[in-house]
């Protein structure tokens, strides 16, 4: 069983479409390629970016299964499980197993709105049912449901519950975990713009949207947060904040897919109900890319800091 790091840079990927709507698997690992290059840790498939919620299970294993063939030796290979039945979770999960994922980013119960209880005996059941590593995504903002400290207590005995995707857009969580479990859960954060506040206040990694599009600079913030070049990352990320404002809209997953086209690793087709963005939404989000591109900022040899030296 591999060891997952829950350290650094774990891209959100997005899932790539040819225009007929059928998986675009080489653009798919040329965006990965990219991603590995530059740096990141490891990649999440089928989560929020990557339209989880328009892919069938087969796809996810094939985009999984795609992924550890070319870049398991590299970068930790993590699949997301989001579903409304406990069942058809363990079902993914036992499936995903087989072909070898090094782990898991599992959401609570999707379409209901359960109690307490029912999302901590959810993440149980499915955490007993595997013995892969996995990271909870705690986002009530969007899923209007959350793993509280109580849920979190409740989860300390199985050991492969290792960390979680800190999304509740509140920096003091991360500290409130730390108080609460000091390192028993690694914490990444999951919002962009909030990413390096939270790596200040000691969350271990990054759950990254606009990476997918600009690996390199996000990868940098990364690391020289984490060595204490405190002045070089602020530059970067005050470029990057007009950017990575961009994940937090509706549209975040066409909003990365274009960004994605205008950096050349990624092509714009999504699955309906979702559109390719147009008129001046679109003119907006190209506006804000292109005066980002006209002003990227040359980075520092940010690959030479040792991971294992980070702090």
């Amino acid at each position: 069983m591999r060891k997952v790091k829950w350290t650094g840079v774990y891209p959100a990927v997005t899932t790539k479409f040819k225009s007929n709507g059928d998986l675009d698997i080489p653009m798919f690992l040329k965006n990965i390629e990219f991603q590995t290059e530059a740096g990141v840790d490891g990649i999440i498939i089928g989560g929020s970016l990557g339209e989880s919620s328009t892919i069938t299970h087969d796809e996810r294993l094939t985009l999984t299964q795609v992924a550890l063939e070319a870049f398991g030796d590299k970068i930790d290979v993590i699949m997301n499980v989001a579903e409304g039945a406990t069942e058809k979770a363990i079902e993914l999960v036992k499936a995903a197993d087989a072909i070898g994922v090094h782990g898991f980013m599992l959401l609570p119960p999707m379409m209901y709105k359960p109690t307490e209880q029912e999302v901590a005996d959810y993440i149980k059941a499915v955490a007993t049912s595997t013995e892969s590593p996995i990271m909870l995504y705690n986002n009530p903002v969007d899923y209007k449901i959350e793993i509280t400290l109580g849920i979190f207590e409740q989860l300390i005995p199985l050991k492969n519950i290792q960390a979680v995707k800190e999304s509740t857009r509140d920096i003091s969580n991360v500290t409130r975990l730390k108080n609460a479990f000091g390192g028993r859960f690694k914490i990444l954060c999951g919002v962009d713009t909030l990413a390096m506040e939270e790596l200040l206040m000691g969350a271990d990694g990054w759950v990254a949207g606009l990476v997918d599009a600009f690996p390199a600079e996000t990868v940098a913030i990364y690391r020289l947060v984490k060595a204490g070049r405190i002045d070089e990352a602020l530059q970067i990320y005050r470029w990057f904040l007009p950017i990575l404002e961009l994940d937090i809209s509706p549209q975040l997953v066409q909003n990365i897919k274009l960004a994605e086209v205008i950096t050349g690793i990624g092509t714009e087709d999504v699955r309906p109900p979702r559109q390719v963005l147009t008129g001046e939404e679109r003119k907006r989000v190209l506006d804000i890319l292109e005066k980002g591109m006209a002003t990227r900022p040359k980075l520092p040899d940010y690959l030479s800091i040792e991971v294992d030296s980070v702090i």
